[in-house]
């Protein structure tokens, strides 16, 4: 009798590894991750309505059933790709905005934190933007309550730039907050299309840009 591999049989088999491991040994945040990137590039490229499960899943080496095992539906991933992004837009434009700095220099800093929250996920952007949502929506509601609050901060932002310029008119704040929000998003589908440029160059530039802008 070969006692060697009567051992080896005998022996106790390994336990199975936590429910929260991923595929391929990788752990299964590090997956959800690979999975958010991926996804947001795809939706912010295309929109939800058009968004594809399995492009997604084939940029990340899975296969499209795991998508569903991890975030449910179409719609979960979505928002969760909603829920990463959105909360660090607002906080690093709050803390951009914060402190007594002088409100001139608010829209440089408020666009060098947009810029630095997007490094690696340009396209989350355009998630919060999606203009393929539904009214009436799930998505559509929880994407317009994260862009009220952008929003909200950016007519903050706008009304005290023009009021360290004497000028109180709450139309005219309203008509720059619009200025405002429109430009950082069009900033940002250049950026998008220039995938060589840093965020660090995207600062700079925008310094340059809004120099030139002040004359």
């Amino acid at each position: 009798m070969n006692t060697a591999r009567a051992s080896s049989s005998s022996t106790t088999p390994p336990a199975k590894g936590p429910r929260s491991a991923g595929t391929k040994g990788i752990p299964r945040a590090r997956r959800e991750e690979q999975i958010l990137a991926a996804a947001m590039d795809e939706f912010g490229r295309h929109g939800h309505a058009s968004a594809s499960m399995a492009a997604i899943a084939g940029r990340v080496g899975v296969t499209k059933p795991m998508l569903y095992t991890y975030f449910g539906s179409k719609d979960g991933l979505y928002l969760a790709c909603l829920e990463h992004v959105a909360p660090r837009l607002v906080m690093a434009i709050e803390k951009a905005m914060a402190g007594e700095k002088p409100a001139a220099e608010t829209p440089h800093r408020v666009l060098s934190a947009v810029f630095t929250v997007l490094e690696e996920r340009r396209g989350a952007w355009f998630v919060l933007y999606d203009r393929t949502l539904k009214p009436g929506t799930d998505l559509h509601a929880a994407a317009h309550r994260h862009r009220r609050t952008i929003d909200d901060l950016a007519a903050s932002g706008t009304a005290d730039l023009l009021r360290g310029h004497g000028n109180e008119d709450p139309l005219d704040a309203d008509a720059l907050k619009h200025v405002w929000t429109g430009t950082v998003g069009a900033l940002v589908g250049w950026w998008t299309s220039h995938p060589d440029q840093s965020a660090q160059d995207m600062a700079a530039r925008c310094a340059r840009l809004l120099t030139a802008i002040r004359g």
